[in-house]
């Protein structure tokens, strides 16, 4: 991706607005359907365009991946004609910067956490908590957060490579099937989180590389990343099945830390009294308190 980065961005925009034209029915956007022989999935060009508001000439420019100019009315024609959600919308307007001679400059990521954080996780001694990059690397981890992932910290992949990688573990480890309960639904929602970083900083090269690897080394990410899925991650439950406390159901929160690009603050916060609050209470009973874990190696 690094070596023709405007080809790769086009690309990349071609691929995202035919898969979600495809999804689309005639019926699903209101238009009428003459005949039975459709020989496209979805809807045709000529179509979006309408109810885009558009030449025809001018869709088939942008689907070719020429979202350079593109103004603000333009994009926003495009994601209701496509019915984009508000990740896809996002993901679109990633998509038109990058497509600019200023969004081709790499994107800068912070790699590095901040004492302030580490002293905020270790102050969380009864919450499981993390910061990650956009890539999946846990760069520091809480002690309880640590043994609530002991499995990706144990897992013989990071044994001599760094840091732990929860994406690397889902789809390279068999363990990773015994872990998360809802496997495909965590596979679903990684593909579709890093597709989603790709628009943000679509020349990141540890970002493509580890895309790279993961394609080439697994048919499972590989089926997923041809769909082009978008998605925010920010709160939702995620289903453990542990190797000491048994199966959990944990709400977690995912937020952003301004004043460092690309690191993320996640925390697990069960209902008091709740069974998965007991566990995590035993878990940390087990649990050296107070012991911050930094993976950062740069």
């Amino acid at each position: 991706m690094t070596d023709h980065p405007k080809k790769d961005v086009a690309a990349e925009v071609r691929e995202f607005l035919s898969t979600r034209r495809a999804r689309i029915t005639p019926e699903q956007a209101g238009l009428p359907v003459y005949g039975g022989n459709r020989r496209v999935p979805g809807l045709r060009r000529e179509e979006v365009a309408l109810l885009a508001g558009m030449s025809v000439d001018y869709y088939i420019r942008l689907e070719r991946g020429n979202l350079a100019g593109a103004s603000d009315s333009v994009l926003e024609a495009l994601a209701h004609a496509l019915q984009l959600n508000e990740a896809e919308r996002t993901h679109l307007y990633d998509l038109a910067r990058a497509s600019t001679p200023a969004g081709r400059r790499p994107t800068a990521t912070s790699s590095r956490v901040r004492p302030t954080i580490l002293r905020l996780l270790d102050s969380m001694p009864g919450v499981p908590a993390f910061v990650r990059n956009a890539r999946f690397d846990t760069v520091a981890a809480n002690a309880l957060g640590r043994a609530l992932y002991a499995p990706l910290f144990d897992s013989p992949l990071f044994a001599q490579r760094g840091p732990v990688n929860s994406a690397r573990f889902l789809f390279l480890d068999p363990a990773a099937k015994d872990f998360w309960v809802d496997w495909d639904k965590g596979a679903d929602d990684a593909v579709a989180f890093l597709r989603t970083e790709t628009g943000r900083a679509p020349h990141d090269k540890a970002l493509t590389d580890l895309i790279g690897e993961l394609t080439a080394k697994s048919d499972e990410f590989a089926r997923r990343w041809a769909r082009h899925d978008v998605k925010f991650h920010r709160s939702g439950v995620k289903r453990f099945r542990h190797p000491l406390v048994g199966t959990l159901d944990l709400p977690y929160e995912a937020m952003d830390l301004p004043s460092d690009p690309g690191l993320r603050l996640n925390f697990y916060t069960p209902e008091p009294d709740s069974p998965e609050q007991q566990a995590l209470n035993l878990l940390a009973s087990w649990t050296t308190t107070g012991t911050v874990v930094s993976s950062a190696n740069d």
